[in-house]
């Protein structure tokens, strides 16, 4: 990732607190997982709490789901995550929260309903996800660390179960002192997509039977 740039800032007050938000730009320069091509700028949202340099801030990476995000949808749980993170941050007054624009593990938001549609027929979000065409997972983590090193954040405690979000940032120069639990309460309507998760993609957390 070269060329990333901040666009924008502005202070952006929430129920869990007031954050300063921050919009940064990439461009990727080698293919996605998937079908991302080089040369494809990508955007990132980086809402920013309190003192993030006098010790290792709590931080984030959230990829976008509109259906969960938004609309509130129980087939994942994204926005349960995403509300976890952003209620841990605003209790302890720092933090930051990288919101990057990877719908559906980053297949996109037409294939992730397509995906919905198969998993209705059967199919694991994994089997679904290939069936399609793309890899179980597509999402690259080049600009979430290219924004925290020009937010002078060299050090995090990673809000994850994702053991791949930790190596990626690793891998970035970004030391993962701690690697702080994502798991939420779970819903039955998700369970399955949890399993799957776990068993076929290295998720950390445990499964309530």
């Amino acid at each position: 990732m070269e060329s990333v740039k901040k666009i924008a800032e502005a202070d952006f007050p929430t129920r869990w607190g007031a954050f300063r938000i921050l919009g940064f730009e990439g461009t990727r320069t080698e293919p996605g997982a998937c079908d991302g091509a080089q040369g494809e700028a990508e955007d990132l949202v980086a809402l920013v709490m309190g003192d993030i340099h006098s010790a290792a801030p709590l931080v984030r990476i959230h990829s976008q789901c509109l259906t969960g995000d938004v609309f509130g949808s129980l087939r994942c749980d994204c926005r349960l995550q995403l509300e976890l993170a952003l209620s841990r941050i605003g209790a302890e007054g720092a933090g930051i929260l990288l919101y990057e624009q990877q719908e559906g593990r980053g297949i996109g938001l037409m294939a992730k309903l397509k995906a919905y549609e198969l998993q209705d027929q059967g199919l694991d979000t994994v089997e679904a996800n290939q069936e399609l065409g793309f890899a179980a997972d597509c999402r690259g983590y080049e600009l979430p660390a290219a924004a925290l090193k020009m937010l002078g954040v060299t050090q995090v405690r990673l809000i994850t179960n994702n053991p791949d979000k930790v190596a990626a940032l690793e891998s970035a120069g970004i030391e993962v002192v701690e690697r702080v639990s994502a798991e939420v309460e779970p819903q039955e309507s998700f369970e399955r997509y949890l399993r799957t998760k776990q068993e076929k993609m290295g998720h950390i957390f445990q499964l309530h039977k």
